[in-house]
């Protein structure tokens, strides 16, 4: 087996041409039809790629474009970045993952990573980059997308689903339950998402005049919601949950039901936001806030295909999906 990767003058010597005309044909220029398949041929046969990385680097900016994440594992990320590579994929870019799980909340290292790599995007999942990366990413010409994060500049990418708005159309069902005493339950890495989406739950529930309990804990995840549950439900009054995500949810349901002897939706309705793929699952059946992440991905792949120095913030909107459990 060969040791190294075969290289383009392997193929002009095989082919009887100059390392030029091979570099020609397989990068769209000018080599005459008898060349060309005296070129294609001799790389056939000796088993020949072309290294993008080293066309990048030449050229200053490669096909790649960054992708910045973290908590990868949850089904309504993993389903995002599932799109988002296929839609990067059809347009001949490459999708270059980084997991931000243990930068915190500096992601600074990772996106100075990418410009190593001259990535000519970087698409921002989950954590806030400092102003400074954003003024070198901007004097660089890399273009900045972040996705459901706010920020005060026309000169970033804002992709954002209408959190808020989601958020209140969970009050108002919990409302239409003719729920008394409610809880919120988010994590402890107080996303914006979350908490744009816990303060609008909350501030419509003071304007229904419904009391409202506000948990947080833990990361985002099913043992969150599960524990959230426990320690909530012992209050007997409660009679309605918003958890700020669906895997919170699942969580809190399977308590409620499992540890606390509560019957949803008759005794508690739960209501979640994302409608990730399990919430529709058979055992849940959980009522939440859709936001599309279709949607979500074409209008980062727009803001990504735009040639706009100055960008517009891009709003996905959300719906309520019924399912069995809120009264």
């Amino acid at each position: 087996m060969a040791q190294t990767f075969v290289t383009a003058e392997e193929v002009a010597k095989r082919a009887g041409v100059s390392r030029s005309a091979v570099s020609r044909t397989f990068n769209g220029g000018s080599v005459s039809k008898s060349v060309r398949r005296k070129v294609l041929k001799a790389a056939g046969e000796l088993g020949y790629r072309v290294n993008r990385l080293a066309q990048g680097l030449m050229s200053e900016r490669s096909n790649l474009i960054g992708v910045v994440g973290a908590n990868l594992s949850s089904p309504f990320i993993s389903r995002q970045l599932d799109l988002l590579s296929i839609g990067l994929l059809r347009r001949g870019l490459q999708c270059l993952l980084l997991n931000a799980a243990d930068a915190r909340k500096d992601i600074a290292p990772l996106i100075e990573l990418l410009f190593e790599f001259r990535a000519q995007a970087i698409i921002v999942l989950s954590g806030e980059p400092p102003t400074s990366i954003i003024d070198e990413c901007i004097a660089n010409g890399v273009r900045l997308i972040l996705i459901n994060q706010r920020l005060d500049r026309t000169d970033t990418s804002v992709v954002l689903s209408d959190d808020s708005h989601g958020a209140e159309l969970a009050a108002m069902r919990l409302v239409k339950a003719d729920c008394k005493k409610v809880v919120v339950v988010s994590s402890s890495s107080q996303t914006p998402s979350q908490v744009r989406r816990a303060n609008a739950f909350s501030q419509r529930m003071g304007i229904e005049g419904i009391e409202v309990v506000a948990w947080s804990g833990g990361p985002t995840s099913y043992d969150s919601g599960y524990k959230a549950a426990c320690e909530l439900l012992s209050d007997n009054t409660i009679d309605g949950a918003f958890c700020v995500t669906d895997l919170m949810a699942l969580g809190f349901l399977d308590a409620a039901r499992l540890e606390m002897g509560r019957r949803v939706p008759e005794d508690l309705s739960v209501v979640g936001f994302d409608d990730i793929p399990q919430a529709s699952w058979k055992s849940y059946q959980l009522t939440t806030v859709a936001q599309p992440l279709e949607d979500l991905t074409d209008k980062v792949l727009t803001a990504l295909d735009s040639d706009e120095t100055e960008t517009r913030l891009q709003v996905v909107s959300v719906f309520m999906v019924e399912r069995t459990t809120a009264r």
